[in-house]
This record gives C-alpha cells, structure tokens and sequence, in this order.
C-alpha cells in the first residue's frame, strides 16, 4: 500500500475516531502510521454536515512529531473549538463527513502570478497577525478572491504591507479518493 492509499484509509478514521472517543469521554489510542510515513506535516481537519461546514481547524506548520497527533488533535478542535460554530454533538456523528487536508511546508511567493486557489492555499501575515485560506474553496474563483478573504480572516487592511506564502494541500475524506497535489 502507497503512501496515499495508507493516508486515504487511516486519517479520516483517526479524525472520526478522535472526535467520537472525545464527545463520548472515552479515551483514544489513534493507530499508528507506519514509520516511513508518519512525518511532521501541517494539517487541517474540515467537518461537514450534510454538504455544510461544520468546523474547520488546523496547523499550517506541525506542532508535533507524528502527523497521526497532529491530526487527533485539529479533528477535536474542529469539532469542539471553532468559534464560528457551536460544539459538535455525538448525535450529529452519523451526519458528519470528514476531510483530513495534509499541508506542503509554506513557501514565499514573490510574484502573485504564481498563485492559482484551484492549487495553492495562501498564508498572508503582517506582524503577528495571519490569514489562512485553503485552496479550492467553493465560490473562490481567483487569486484577488482568495487574498482578500485571507486577508479579512487575518484582520490585515489591504493598504498595509503583507507578505504571502503558499502551501500545497493532499485532501482525504471519509470514502473518496485523494484530491489535489501535495506531499
């Protein structure tokens, strides 16, 4: 099994299962990638419910040193910390469908040419504060769509001076193939 296949058929379930042990208070103990394969990764956890969002967290640079953590801890997040929605409860865990997103180290982008939101995700930063915008979101057609909601996310004016990194994203959701490019 490649690495995507293994991807494919581990990291939504470990999300599930995260979320699942956490609304039901038990403990979780996330099976464990083979070696070769579990590398520090950033990583984005998306719940959706019936085709809507539902929570979306994550970590573009990895806070820790198994992708299989790094994955436990944004799908509890998602569920339970996202301030734009309520928590997750265990009676909407049937309507939930799970997208685990696998970032590409953030590279700086000099020319805003090289940005497509169909391929790229965009960090935009001023200071300490920063915006996050995943690429192929839904109504997000180009680049000057893409930069202003990173920038609104952010809370950085388009007159002030911004700097621009772009990552690569490999999605994985609960019974679909891999989508995109990436690691």
């Amino acid at each position: 099994m490649n690495r995507h296949e293994t991807y494919q058929s581990l990291l939504p379930r470990v999300a599930r299962g995260a979320i699942t042990a956490r609304l039901l208070g038990h403990p979780y103990d996330p099976p464990a990638l083979p070696v070769d394969l579990d590398r520090p990764a950033g990583v984005f956890v998306t719940l959706w419910e019936e085709g809507d969002l539902r929570g979306c967290i994550g970590h573009i640079q990895p806070l820790h040193d198994h992708l299989v953590d790094e994955v436990v801890e944004c799908a509890r997040l998602a569920a339970l910390r996202d301030p734009r929605f309520a928590p997750v409860r265990a009676e909407e865990l049937p309507r939930l469908t799970i997208e685990v997103s696998v970032l590409t180290p953030p590279e700086p982008v000099e020319d805003l040419a090289t940005l497509d939101p169909a391929r790229w995700g965009v960090v935009v930063s001023c200071g300490r504060r920063r915006g996050v915008l995943l690429p192929e979101v839904h109504g997000v057609d180009t680049v000057e769509q893409q930069l202003a909601i990173a920038l609104r996310k952010g809370g950085i004016d388009q007159r002030e001076p911004w700097t621009v990194h772009r990552f690569e994203v490999l999605k994985y959701e609960e019974g679909t193939p891999p989508t995109q490019g990436g690691p």
